[in-house]
């Protein structure tokens, strides 16, 4: 299974993003108020990195509170690691398990189209599981 088939029912309109200038009080307001833990950062309508609440957090404890008033590029991950919409969930996951992060920005032709979370990730590799066992048990009972 594939990364399209996780989104293909997600609209461009459904992702949440900042603009690399946008000011890290302003990134933290969003992840707060829609609570979530990450956004991409765009600039120019592109894909230049990743801020996280860890982005965040480590900013804090180097600089302490005036970083909140600096551009989100300037605490951002970058370069943004990206995956298509022909990525297998199992590779997306094997990236986040060995990369050590939790979001991706989906990624086509050179355009975000969607933007995943490991939650999104579990959720259906569990869904997949849950479908398996039950035309297993289908099986067995017919057989």
């Amino acid at each position: 299974m594939t990364v399209a088939r996780i989104i293909e029912r997600r609209g461009p309109s459904e992702i949440v993003a900042c603009d690399c200038t946008t000011p890290v009080h302003e990134v933290v307001q969003t992840l707060a108020t829609r609570r979530i833990g990450a956004l991409p950062v765009l600039r120019e309508g592109r894909v230049v990195g990743i801020v996280s609440e860890r982005d965040v957090i480590y900013c804090l404890a180097e600089k302490g509170s005036t970083c909140l008033d600096q551009p989100v590029e300037t605490i951002m991950t970058s370069p943004a690691v990206t995956v298509e919409p022909a990525t297998t969930v199992d590779e997306a996951l094997g990236m986040m398990t060995r990369r050590r992060f939790r979001h991706f920005p989906v990624v086509e032709n050179g355009e975000l189209v969607a933007f995943i979370s490991i939650g999104d990730l579990v959720k259906h590799k569990m869904d997949e599981v849950t479908h398996e066992a039950e035309a297993l048990r289908q099986y067995i009972t017919v057989a």
